[in-house]
């Protein structure tokens, strides 16, 4: 008997399913298999705490982001006062707790695997 196998399914996130722009930013949203995969984009002089912070309504971002940086450069400082900076080619994961802001002329580029479902939603 042949082996079931289960359907491909595909997204670009060139068109994606949902935009949510905020302040200096945008992410792109695809869900494939009941999953949201976003490309986040922060432009030159995006921080969080004053561009997703005031969606967010909390001191710092709660959400865990595991992604994969295409461009720019991304400094994230923990609540315990950690910093850390990532740039293009970075595999990063960010626990809950956390400020991040655009260094440099640079738009920032992540696809984030983890911590869009929610993301500056609404």
């Amino acid at each position: 008997m042949p082996q079931t196998i289960g359907r491909v399914e595909h997204k670009s996130l060139n068109a994606p399913d949902e935009v949510r722009t905020f302040e200096k930013g945008k992410i792109e949203l695809v869900t494939v298999d009941g999953v949201s995969i976003g490309r986040a984009t922060f432009d030159p002089g995006w921080r969080w705490s004053t561009c997703v912070g005031p969606i967010a309504k909390t001191p710092s971002c709660e959400m865990a982001h595991f992604g994969y940086q295409l461009s720019g450069v991304l400094v994230t400082r923990m609540d315990d006062g950690t910093e850390t900076a990532t740039r293009p080619g970075d595999v990063v994961v960010i626990p809950p707790g956390h400020e991040a802001w655009v260094e440099g002329n640079d738009s920032v580029v992540v696809i984030d695997w983890h911590g869009m479902t929610n993301y500056a939603k609404k």
